[in-house]
């Protein structure tokens, strides 16, 4: 159970997010959207412990989450970062091996049980044929696909996810989005496609201006209203799916 309580995080003059306050089910796919700049990615890294809110509180588990240590947190979320960035040239197996660090002692080495969720997670993603491949050898979907592996080797309840399908062609967007709903975590993920969140996500934290205009079931937010007002764009629906209009 993840508790946002009056989040409001400001830089400087600017505020970003103004007096979030939501409750986010466990075990369900939640959906942060809204358009470009909203605070959305904000709000995720106040979630993930990445950034203090300026005022108000998130817990987890009944616990804030600035009070955890880090090995503590790091064993119950694990995040996707929007860009991927790496220093040091990691083969794929190696990077997503670092998923295994929050459960290691000290000077400890990995065992085979750490060696064979890593293969599970990479062949979950299609991603064990990239194992020996390094970041630079790989495309920018494929070193997604190695994160979002990563992440998932972290075995932790809590998976946050900032766009992590955007670098994705359409085949491993599905891939991936089926592979969430068969997870059984409480996934709080970043997406802009309004169609591939409805098909897949339970439920909607929709953002406007840095407010919070909608919490709840995703079909019963995305609605013709809600798109023209915060996307300004007008549509319509049309077999379950949100049709543009031109």
């Amino acid at each position: 159970m993840i508790d946002l309580e009056h989040i409001q995080v400001s830089y400087g003059k600017h505020e970003i997010l103004h007096d979030i306050c939501a409750t986010i089910a466990s075990r369900r796919i939640t959906a942060v959207m809204g358009p470009n700049g909203c605070g959305k990615t904000t709000l995720l890294r106040c979630i993930g412990g990445l950034l203090e809110p300026t005022a108000g509180k998130v817990t987890i588990d009944g616990q804030e989450v600035g009070s955890y240590s880090a090995k503590a947190l790091a064993q119950k979320v694990a995040f996707v970062r929007q860009q991927v960035h790496t220093d040091f040239e990691f083969s794929a197996f190696e990077t997503v091996l670092m998923g295994r660090n929050p459960y290691q002692k000290r000077l400890q080495n990995e065992s085979q049980a750490d060696w064979d969720i890593v293969e599970q997670c990479m062949r979950q993603t299609g991603t064990w044929h990239l194992r020996l491949a390094k970041s630079h050898e790989m495309s920018g979907g494929e070193l997604q696909r190695v994160m979002i592996a990563r992440a998932l080797a972290q075995q932790t309840p809590v998976l946050l996810m900032d766009e992590p399908v955007s670098n994705l062609d359409i085949a491993h967007q599905l891939e991936i989005m089926r592979l969430l709903r068969t997870t059984d975590k409480s996934v709080v993920i970043v997406i802009h496609d309004l169609n591939l969140a409805l098909q897949f996500c339970d439920d909607l934290l929709l953002i406007h201006n840095g407010n919070l205009l909608f919490h709840g079931p995703i079909a019963q937010g995305l609605t013709t209203e809600n798109i023209s007002m915060v996307y300004g764009v007008k549509s319509h629906m049309a077999e379950g799916r949100i049709i543009y209009d031109y």
